[in-house]
């Protein structure tokens, strides 16, 4: 298990296809990548860099995304997000998030995370339906 520490960095990548698209997912009308596919390659950019970094029954969850979506991407390019762990504190996680479709940076951000403990998070989330 690797040690988690400020400065780390990883990426991801998905191709655009109809299913990622704003038309697709419901958030615009248009064959774009969507705002809300970004959002998630860039959480699993920051999920995938730390996931070697924990206990075997640890895990993360998103708690806070801030990210600006500055340019539209077609159908058949690549998206690449990259994520910068830039701070610890307890169990809250911070990283920058950057995404691009070739050189183009068409997304920015900042995402938090929470490290938990996996079963006594859903324990407690499927608890809910008893209520």
């Amino acid at each position: 298990m690797n040690e988690l520490t400020v400065g780390m960095k990883g990426s991801a990548q998905v191709e655009v296809v109809h299913e990622n698209t704003a038309a697709a997912v419901g958030s615009g009308a248009l064959e774009v990548f969507s705002t809300p596919s970004m959002i998630a390659l860039m959480e699993k950019a920051a999920l995938e860099l730390v996931a070697p970094c924990l206990e075997e029954a640890q895990g993360t969850v998103g708690i806070e995304m801030n990210v600006e979506h500055l340019a539209a991407t077609p159908v058949g390019m690549s998206v690449r997000a990259d994520a910068e762990l830039i701070g610890i504190e307890k169990r809250t996680l911070s990283f920058k998030v950057e995404a691009y479709a070739g050189e183009e940076l068409i997304g920015r951000g900042i995402h938090k995370r929470c490290i938990i403990l996996n079963d006594r998070f859903m324990e407690k989330t499927l608890a809910k339906l008893n209520k």
